[in-house]
């Protein structure tokens, strides 16, 4: 066995290479029933064949001999034969008690053997296996109960336990979870590892390797590669890859998406490509070999190998083929905090506001609350849903009500969004007072969620042991200023308490200081009480000192929190929480829990409302809460006086109108304006041109002032779509009569990103002009955009992304335009 750091010296030093199949191997041996039960298992009561993995004790020679052959090819690391050695995977044969031996057993073979291989210039190194179960934590198999699991985190926990056990005391020296289909059963795995690593005070290099399905470039439990990525990699992985069900070619743009984002380095070993009709594979090792060496030529791979279908000959070919090549260096930390549901969240420091959706809150909603107390889960998922439609990119969800068994709730809820379109896709916050409920929610999510919360209110030991079980289960974690004394509330004790815990988690439990997330607090102002003046003040100055002082980590708080003293009054309260807002995210606040849809755009509120409620919130002036009030009710919604000036806005010209209604989101009247405006205009295409463009245009520069967020633009595209919709047949009439198209154009909103209204508009104007424009939609992956090209002959390509990452995915785009031959324009524009 050799040790650790000669394998990370391996890896700095080359391109290392992996075997190859077991099973495509087992099975050239054409083994009968027989063979497979040896003498031990002669009598044994169920079918034993096809378990290839019993072969370590009943032919262990011919795993010997595989094994063998795999070195003779050039590999450095031998696999394990223990793909299916876990407590589910034996018990269809009825072998469960087994599984602790044909770990150790296996382990044991692949040791002796590397041993007569290794040598001072290639030494070789045994990955103990721990492959998927047949069964799944993140999906029902009961059609009718979406809710419903056949295995829980703590059985998988217990069962790869067992499996690690094994591995380890037969001698391996690097630990593979591999062909990961269900990032919760992955989780389970790594819990089990990271538990042992600590018990023993032992480690061992992680490779992890997941599998994408299917041409949607997801795991099937619905996650994208990066996503996946962001949920495994609290175990801080040597490498990250994929392997199995696809062929090289189909996995080449997931290798290259992960190569271009870890920070470890990238392990890959696909089929011999895409299975035949008769299930076998075609890719010979000359094709399966120039695949990968082109992989290695560009920079994307360290550990190269195959799995379905590839023998010594396909390894072999592979490690001729990569070996003039230096391998991979891994990119470099950005200490960005990248949280995951079904799609990758990342926040940068080049971020904006972060909209975490409040309603999903028995505490916080009647109605979310009235909902789960009569188990009306259909109904409370839509409460989920709209909240996600309204923007908000993180969903809090919270069951602490007296009334209610909070664990189970948490645990049934968390369950049925995570396989819930239009809700899975975002970061869950698991948010709870009792430390059970948090930690039952861990144990649901397979994607990188955030614990709300934790603190030193009950000293430090309690602290450290929770940040650590939030750390082993891949969470982020919302830190309180609350301690021992009680909650800060003064800028002071904020802090402290802050600078106290960060220095606990970075140095006392290697939490990553991206991952902690700071509440310094927020609480209510304008009470009348005037020691409560200063809490705006003091919440924003806390986390002015935080971005300064204490780097990487983010800051959070509850937004409704601030405007409680006018509860009844949403009017005042929106007002309240927009200026708060404006002046703590200047100061630094990343995220917070709001109501996705109904935040108010600071730049409307009107001047009089405006100064008494930054007076308040700032603390401007000690009669600052009397004048407030003063005008609270001259503000409240169900003013008679307040809705006609509402409406005011009615009586402007149509072009005015109809940027308002951008502006605000107001679709209420945006048919009937628009047809004014077409009657008004020389042609349909000068609203869009005009008026329609010019509200975008506001709408984009509240956004970028930090004046605007997220759920507001949302509602201003979608008042745009509904003009440009009403508009289209009318500009379809008025196309030019001449049957020659300008060129063909085909467009799309990149992968990773669902902001399409740019996109659309250019598409209208483009096809009044007689292009010939075909529109793919949102998140469309490169190597489809291209075969699409391929297959319409278009003259022109055109992206459209509003994220940052959509930069990285267009430049990955032009790059694989240039290596398939591609000569035509690209055209890139926002959305």
């Amino acid at each position: 066995m050799p040790p650790s750091n000669t394998f990370k010296q391996a890896l700095r030093e080359r391109i290392l290479i992996l075997d190859g199949a077991m099973g495509t191997m087992i099975q050239s041996h054409q083994l009968s029933e027989a063979d497979f039960r040896g003498s031990r298992f002669k009598d044994w009561p169920s079918d034993l064949k096809g378990n290839n993995d019993l072969l370590v004790l009943t032919q262990p020679d011919i795993i010997k001999d595989i094994h063998l052959s795999y070195l003779d090819a050039g590999s450095d690391i031998l696999e394990t034969n223990t793909f299916n050695s876990n407590y589910y995977g034996m018990a269809d044969y009825g072998m469960q008690e087994l599984v602790y031996e044909i770990n150790k057993a296996a382990a044991k073979i692949a040791s002796t053997v590397c041993g007569e291989r290794c040598t001072d210039t290639k030494p070789r190194f045994v990955a103990g296996v721990l492959g998927p179960m047949p069964v799944t934590a993140s999906m029902s198999r009961d059609v009718n109960d979406p809710g419903a699991r056949n295995v829980s985190f703590d059985d998988l926990h217990a069962a790869y336990t067992v499996s690690l056990q094994g591995l380890i005391d037969g001698g391996i020296d690097i630990i593979l979870v591999e062909t990961v289909f269900d990032t919760l059963n992955a989780k389970a795995a790594l819990f089990a590892i990271d538990e042992y690593f600590e018990q023993s005070g032992k480690s061992y290099p992680v490779i992890i390797s997941g599998t994408i399905t299917d041409a949607s470039g997801r795991i099937l439990t619905g996650q994208t590669p990066e996503a996946f990525y962001n949920s495994l990699r609290h175990i801080k992985p040597i490498s990250f890859g994929f392997n199995c069900a696809l062929g090289a070619k189909e996995l080449r743009p997931h290798i290259e998406e992960i190569s271009g984002i870890a920070d470890c380095y990238i392990n890959v070993h696909p089929n011999a490509g895409l299975p035949n009709a008769f299930g076998g594979f075609d890719e010979t090792p000359e094709m399966l070999a120039a695949e990968i060496g082109d992989w290695a030529r560009n920079g994307f791979v360290n550990i190269v190998g195959g799995c379905c279908g590839t023998t010594p000959a396909h390894i072999a070919a592979v490690a001729k083929a990569v070996a003039q090549y230096p391998p991979r260096k891994p990119k470099d930390p950005d200490h960005s905090t990248r949280l995951s549901g079904w799609e990758a969240c990342n926040i940068t420091k080049d971020s904006l506001f972060v909209n975490v959706g409040e309603r999903t809150n028995v505490t916080g909603s009647a109605k979310f609350k009235r909902l789960i107390l009569a188990e009306d889960y259909e109904e409370a998922l839509s409460v989920a849903r709209d909240q996600v439609e309204n923007g908000a990119q993180i969903i809090d969800i919270n069951m602490d009500e007296g009334m209610l068994d909070g664990k189970a709730a948490m645990v049934k809820f968390l369950r049925l969004i995570a396989q819930e379109p239009g809700i899975a896709e975002v970061p869950v916050m698991i948010d709870s007072s009792k430390w059970d409920i948090l930690e039952a929610g861990l144990k649901c999510i397979q994607g990188k969620g955030v614990v709300n919360s934790i603190s030193l209110k009950e000293g430090e030991d309690k602290f450290i042991a929770q940040a650590r079980l939030c750390r082993r289960y891949g969470a982020a974690a919302i830190v309180m200023a609350f301690d021992e004394t009680g909650q800060a509330d003064t800028l002071q004790r904020k802090t402290e308490i802050c600078t106290r815990a960060y220095k606990i988690l970075t140095e006392d439990v290697q939490f990553p200081p991206e991952d902690i997330i700071f509440d310094p607090n927020i609480f209510a102002v304008a009470t009348g009480i005037e020691e409560h003046n200063n809490y705006g003040v003091d919440f924003i100055e806390a986390t002015r000192f935080i971005k300064q002082s204490l780097p990487h980590a983010l800051i959070s708080g509850g937004v409704s929190n601030v405007s409680f003293s006018f509860r009844g009054n949403n009017t005042v309260r929106e007002a309240i929480h927009a200026a708060f807002l404006y002046h703590a995210i200047q100061a630094g606040m990343d995220m917070g829990i709001v109501n996705a849809g109904q935040l108010t755009v600071y730049d409307d509120l009107p001047n009089e409302l405006l100064d008494c409620v930054e007076d308040v919130v700032l603390n401007r002036r000690p009669d600052a809460t009397e004048r407030l009030l003063d005008i609270a009710e001259k503000y409240k919604a169900d003013n008679t006086v307040e809705k006609k000036e509402d409406l005011e806005w009615r009586s402007w010209p149509i072009a005015r109108r109809l940027e308002h209604a951008m502006v605000k989101g107001i679709d209420a009247h945006v048919v009937s304006d628009t047809e004014e405006a077409r009657l008004a205009f020389d042609n349909p295409i000068k609203v869009i041109e005009g008026p329609l463009m010019d509200g975008m245009n506001v709408v984009g520069d509240l956004f970028g002032q930090g004046k605007m967020f997220l759920p507001q633009v949302v509602k201003s595209a979608r008042v745009m779509k509904k003009a440009v919709a009403h508009l289209l047949p009318y500009i379809e009439a008025e196309k030019s009569g001449s049957t020659k198209s300008s060129a063909k154009l085909l467009m799309a909103t990149v992968k990773g990103d669902v902001h399409d209204i740019g996109k659309n508009i250019v598409g209208v104007v483009l096809q009044c002009n007689n292009f010939d424009v075909i529109d793919m939609g949102v998140m469309v992956a490169a190597n489809d955009i291209l075969q699409k090209a391929r297959e319409e002959n278009v003259d022109i390509i055109g992206l459209s992304g509003l994220i940052t990452p959509s930069l990285d995915e267009m430049v990955h785009m032009a790059r694989e335009m240039e290596r398939t031959g591609f000569n035509i324009p690209l055209l890139i524009g926002g959305a």
